[in-house]
C-alpha cells in the first residue's frame, strides 16, 4: 500500500495537526483546501479530503462514529510519552494515557475530523 485518503469535513485543520505532530510533509493542498497531500518519510502518502457525496463519501463527523484508526509506531518508548504530552500541551482529543496494550506502550488520540490515532511502540 502506498496511499490512503482520509475523509474530513476540514481539510486544513487536519492537514495542519498532522504535520505539526506527526512530522508528515505537505506535498501540496489544492483548491480551497479542499484536498491536501502529505507524505510520510517512509513514503507513505495520505491525502486529506473533503468526502465525494456522488461516491458515496462521508466523513466520521458526518456518521457520527469512528469506523477505522490510521497508527504510527515510535521507535522507542520514550517517544510515545513525550508525544503524549506534546499533545496534551497542545489541548488534542487524548482518548487514554500510554499504557501497556497488546505487548506495547500505546495511546490514542483524535485528529481533527475524529480520525482515530494509535501511538505506540512495540519491543
Amino acid at each position: 500500500m502506498n496511499h490512503l485518503d482520509l475523509h474530513v469535513p476540514d481539510v486544513a485543520a487536519t492537514r495542519d495537526f498532522l504535520i505539526e505532530h506527526f512530522g508528515l510533509t505537505e506535498v501540496e493542498t489544492r483548491g480551497a483546501d479542499g484536498l491536501a497531500i502529505l507524505n510520510d518519510d517512509a513514503g507513505l502518502e495520505i491525502v486529506i479530503s473533503r468526502p465525494i457525496a456522488k461516491f458515496g463519501g462521508m466523513d466520521q463527523i458526518s456518521l457520527g462514529r469512528a469506523t477505522y484508526h490510521i497508527g504510527f509506531i515510535l521507535p522507542v518508548r520514550e517517544a510515545v510519552d513525550a508525544l503524549h504530552a506534546r499533545l496534551v500541551a497542545a489541548d488534542a482529543e487524548i482518548w487514554n494515557a500510554p499504557s501497556a496494550i497488546r505487548g506495547g506502550w500505546v495511546f490514542y488520540c483524535f485528529a481533527p475530523g475524529r480520525i482515530l490515532i494509535e501511538v505506540g511502540w512495540r519491543p
